[in-house]
This record gives C-alpha cells, sequence and structure tokens, in this order.
C-alpha cells in the first residue's frame, strides 16, 4: 500500500452520508418531496465532503445535471451518500447518490445521483490549493478518468464564448 503524505488524502478519508427523514414541511400536497430540499442536502453533502478534504471553507461552483428518476415521498429515510472523484489543483468533485428508504419496510432504491464541483477558500477568501487524492481501487481509478474528461468539458465551457 502507498504511504500517504500530509499532502495527500485518500476518498475514504473524506466520505459522508446525509440522512433526513421527510416529513410535511419537506413535500407538496400530494406527499411527494420537493426537488429542492433534495437539492438542498445533495449539495451540503457533496460541501461536508469538500471540506474534510481541503480543510477549509468551500463554495459550489458548478452542479452537473441531476435527474429525478424516482419520487421520493413523505416518511422516507433519504441518504445522501458522498465521496470524491476527483480533485484538481483547487477545485474538488463529488459524487453523490441519493437512495429513498422506506423505513416501514426497509425497502430502498436510489432516486437521483450528481456531480458538483467545489472550490476551497483560504482565509483570503481566494481559492487555495487542495490535497492530492489517492486512489486505491481500479474502480476509483477509472472514476477519476470520467471525471478528468467531465473537467476538461466545463473548462472548455467557461471558455467558449
Amino acid at each position: 500500500m502507498e504511504t500517504i503524505t500530509r499532502t495527500q488524502k485518500r476518498i475514504v478519508d473524506s466520505r459522508f452520508t446525509l440522512s433526513a427523514l421527510m416529513g410535511p414541511q419537506d413535500a407538496n400536497s400530494m406527499g411527494n418531496v420537493h426537488g429542492g430540499v433534495i437539492m438542498k442536502m445533495v449539495d451540503e453533502a457533496g460541501a461536508l465532503v469538500a471540506m474534510r478534504h481541503a480543510n477549509t471553507m468551500v463554495v459550489t461552483v458548478a452542479v452537473d445535471t441531476m435527474t429525478f428518476n424516482e419520487p421520493i415521498f413523505q416518511g422516507n429515510l433519504v441518504l445522501c451518500k458522498a465521496e470524491l472523484s476527483y480533485v484538481g489543483k483547487t477545485s474538488m468533485e463529488v459524487y453523490v447518490e441519493v437512495t429513498a428508504e422506506n423505513p416501514l419496510d426497509g425497502s430502498s432504491r436510489v432516486t437521483n445521483t450528481a456531480y458538483l464541483v467545489y472550490v476551497a477558500l483560504g482565509l483570503d477568501t481566494k481559492p487555495m490549493v487542495v490535497p492530492e487524492l489517492v486512489y486505491e481501487t481500479p474502480a476509483e481509478v477509472g472514476r477519476a478518468a470520467h471525471a478528468a474528461e467531465r473537467q476538461a468539458f466545463r473548462k472548455r465551457m467557461r471558455t467558449t464564448p
């Protein structure tokens, strides 16, 4: 196993799961949870992963497409499982998988997935360098390769008029 230095971290070091039971305040009159509630949870889970990795405050700079594949209902337990997929110099891409669980029968289903990008900020509120990310499994290496392609696409889109 590779030695981890102070300037390197593993994906497992910052993984995070945010969970909440959906109540009436989270849903419309039909009992469907508002998309904005889920998007807020996704952003919070992603930001906590990025903060854990960078050990500093972060800001959200991009949310790639989020598709609502399945409804989430009042009474469901929502779990947002988040982990880093890619780290650049000052930015970090986080993958978040949303699962809705019925706590009465234990059934669960993935309802959403999203990729979010955060930038680490120093005390001067300027972007700061973050630790390198160490990939430990072939799956992590594969996800990082796809993440690098997404990041290159994002950069092209920012520079294209």
